[in-house]
């Protein structure tokens, strides 16, 4: 199920074992209060944790028998095990029957934060599995929204759908900006605000300096890219910027792949997959071939030392504005 599902899964009851996996942190922490707040009494009791890296062979049977323990004076207990990814076959030996037979009492929670190697822990039909992964952009907007109205403030629907990009729909830092805006204490939150009061992530910001470029918006380009120089010293890293988004922009319009395998393989949030498409088809093949291996040459020479930072980080700027 989808972390937003879980509330209503709760309200019809524990569901045994849950599996909390995906790279958002915020669904994963929230989604594990969840369970302890509906189902946990005298945590200071009932409630145990492990190191799922300590967890292999022989040491399983510690958890095995901290799951058959009963709890005291209450009707649950619950056990939380983090980034355990044990091997099938120490999941056959050692954790398919106590798994198949976990206790009534008893509520295991599994929380990663992506699948690893090893067993298939969410496809296995004893455990509930929670994806955690990234929310889209129109379930973000639609959170802080929510949020905010809860608080007696009003946005509009554009406001909060920046807040999700400007946070590329990281709940943990959207979670953040939201609270940041109602404390400012202001009863109304335009699009201005948002922008004055909300940091956009680093590459929301390379987002909108390549943006600029598709559009011809050279003076926009320059600005933004002042903007990143004055933030960071460190023109290594806006050059290693560039050239990863040009390259992910190569693979996306070379691919074949969906929008969903794609943001696995290349580590981007889903919603990003789908506009950085609309982009590379702006940009053509041809011109993300020549700008990925002029910038890979610009970084490559700035780390073996025949460019400097300022040098490399010039010449890419060069790059793109020129060709």
């Amino acid at each position: 199920m989808k972390y937003t599902e879980l509330k209503k899964d709760i309200a019809e009851g524990d569901r045994r074992i849950y599996l909390f996996e995906g790279e958002d942190a915020y669904f994963r922490t929230h989604g594990e209060e969840q369970v302890r707040r509906a189902f946990l009494s005298m945590p200071e009791l009932n409630f145990s944790s492990f190191e799922g890296s300590l967890l292999k062979g022989r040491a399983l049977s510690d958890l095995t028998s901290a799951m058959s323990a009963y709890p005291f004076m209450a009707e649950k207990r619950m056990i939380r095990v983090g980034e355990f990814y044990p091997s099938e076959a120490d999941y056959e030996k050692y954790l398919k029957m106590a798994f198949e037979n976990c206790p009534p009492t008893t509520i295991l929670v599994i929380v990663n934060q992506g699948a690893g190697k090893g067993a298939r822990l969410r496809s296995k039909k004893c455990i509930t599995y929670v994806d955690c992964s990234r929310a889209d952009e129109e379930t973000v907007a639609r959170w802080a929204y929510a949020t905010l109205r809860r608080a007696g403030i009003s946005a509009d629907a554009q406001a909060c759908a920046n807040i999700a990009a400007y946070c590329l729909c990281n709940m943990a830092r959207v979670e953040g900006e939201v609270q940041k805006i109602i404390e400012y204490g202001k009863p109304a939150i335009t699009v201005a605000d948002v922008d004055a009061l909300v940091y956009k992530d680093s590459d929301y910001r390379i987002y909108e300096l390549t943006d600029a470029i598709a559009c011809k918006n050279y003076s926009r380009f320059c600005t933004i890219c002042g903007e990143l120089s004055a933030r960071s010293s460190d023109r290594t890293s806006l050059v290693s910027a560039l050239h990863r988004y040009f390259k992910n922009l190569l693979v996306i319009l070379s691919s074949g792949e969906d929008a969903k395998t794609l943001s696995s393989r290349l580590g981007m949030p889903e919603f990003a997959v789908r506009k950085s498409a609309g982009r590379a088809r702006a940009f053509g093949r041809e011109k993300l071939l020549a700008y990925t291996s002029a910038l890979y040459d610009f970084s490559a020479r700035m780390r073996s030392g025949r460019l400097s930072p300022d040098g490399a980080f010039y010449c890419a700027l060069a790059e793109v504005l020129f060709g």
